[in-house]
């Protein structure tokens, strides 16, 4: 019985695969953390680059006299620097730029971005995928009459 006891002891005082163990362990979850701050941080690069767009196309319509001036004025700012975002790919991108529905005196841009050809959604699914359409909106007020 001894000789059983003892190896049980010489069990655990041996801890040469201890660290083998414990990398197994952790490492999913390191990877989860890694790739959750890749797809994550990637995909708010592109929210946010798809909201400049909007707010920018916005601010370039105000010299627009006509609704269809400022749409075209719109269209010609997301079309013309869309490029300068290096995570949007310059085909997705879909622009709707037109009156409010609800107030005559402002007018909204909307930027659709279809985000489902980006690298993000080609990583291994470490961490659940973000949507892969982009809806952005920016809205200004027509002033001076």
């Amino acid at each position: 019985m001894s000789s059983a006891a003892e190896k049980l002891s010489g069990f655990r005082r041996n801890s040469v695969g201890a660290s083998a163990v414990e990398f197994a362990l952790l490492l999913p979850v390191f990877m989860a953390i890694i790739f959750g701050i890749v797809v994550f941080g990637s995909y708010l690069a592109m929210v946010h680059g798809v909201q400049q767009l909007a707010a920018e196309a916005a601010r370039s319509s105000v010299a627009g006299l006509s609704e269809t001036e400022r749409s075209s004025l719109a269209n010609g700012y997301v079309t013309s620097n869309v490029g300068s975002y290096p995570l949007i790919a310059p085909g997705r991108i879909t622009v709707n730029a037109a009156t409010s529905p609800t107030d005559a005196n402002v007018f909204v841009v909307t930027v659709n971005y279809d985000a489902s050809g980006s690298f993000i959604y080609s990583l291994p699914s470490f961490v659940p995928a973000p949507p892969t359409t982009i809806v952005r909106s920016a809205a200004i007020p027509r002033g001076g009459y």
